[in-house]
């Protein structure tokens, strides 16, 4: 995720990291050469005149600014959904910690279990970018349950499992009342929807014939526009031409990232400060040495 101080609005003009720009330039290329080709044949193909208007593409761009409101919209429904359940899933943690180090006597059993509720979310962290957890859960649990782990498929859940078992064995040995012990597995229930929401994201994207049909459109309508404007813009054609593709295609792309809110892309969820940033509030609760926060890098992107 990009973030940077706030900006003036004549820089904003000239950003580049962060914005969609620098991963559509060969597309934007494209449409400049077309545009000049429209130019060049004065709007002919194959010797034929285009019969293209300006009231026709202006009709045609309407229909197409709707749907491609709806694919941002949709997509940041997405991107909106994921940081809530991301947001729950601190409260959730804090929560859950809190109760546990009220509940249980003083000891390592509460210090185990909050090690084992901060893995919970680094074991998600990586479930939904596909990555290896072993080195962030070896530093909290060992590298031996680490290794047991990495044969698991769903490790969130497995982890969320020994927390359930810890939990339900201090019960059964009258550590927690049983008042307590609901309460806590009420948080514990909380952390499953936040996994079980998140795998939903993950495994239901927009309907494939969606982005088909908008790319399609878009393209497609990029590609006849100098076709019709080359006879009242001429020779301002192509600048007119890629600074209209250039909004379309970024609106695009955008969604395609904001889609996908767990990627690495620039415009996803910083996964790595929101974890980290679980693990300090959970280690403070504990009265333990906080962890690095994780800081943008130039330029000011937080993974």
């Amino acid at each position: 995720m990009i973030v940077r101080p706030k900006q003036s609005w004549f820089r904003l003009l000239f950003v580049w990291n962060g914005s969609v720009l620098q991963s559509i330039i060969p597309q934007l290329l494209f449409m400049g050469a077309v545009s000049s080709l429209a130019v060049f044949t004065q709007g002919r193909i194959f010797g034929e005149k285009i019969p293209l208007n300006t009231t026709l593409l202006t009709l045609f761009g309407l229909t197409l600014a709707i749907f491609l409101a709806f694919r941002n919209n949709a997509s940041y429904e997405r991107f909106n959904e994921a940081r809530h359940l991301w947001g729950n899933a601190l409260i959730a943690s804090r929560a859950l910690v809190s109760q546990l180090l009220c509940y249980l006597p003083a000891g390592g059993e509460a210090q185990r279990l909050a090690d084992l509720t901060v893995a919970v979310t680094y074991a998600l962290k990586h479930e939904l970018r596909d990555s290896d957890p072993y080195d962030d859960l070896s530093k909290l649990l060992g590298p031996g349950q680490a290794a047991w782990l990495g044969n698991r498929k769903y490790r969130p859940m497995a982890i969320l499992h020994l927390l359930r078992e810890r939990v339900t064995r201090a019960h059964a040995q009258g550590v927690l009342t049983d008042a307590q012990f609901w309460t806590v597995d009420a948080q514990l229930v909380d952390l499953g929807k936040t996994i079980g929401g998140c795998e939903r994201i993950v495994s239901t994207p927009i309907p494939f014939a969606y982005s088909v049909l908008l790319h399609r459109t878009v393209y497609t309508y990029c590609m006849l526009l100098p076709f019709g404007l080359v006879d009242s813009t001429e020779f301002f054609t192509p600048l007119l031409c890629v600074f209209i593709s250039y909004t379309l295609i970024a609106l695009e792309a955008i969604a395609n990232e904001v889609a996908e809110p767990f990627s690495v892309a620039p415009n996803a969820l910083a996964l790595d400060a929101m974890t980290r940033n679980i693990e300090r509030s959970v280690f403070e609760l504990c009265g333990r040495e906080l962890p690095d926060p994780v800081t943008p890098r130039f330029p000011y992107q937080l993974t």
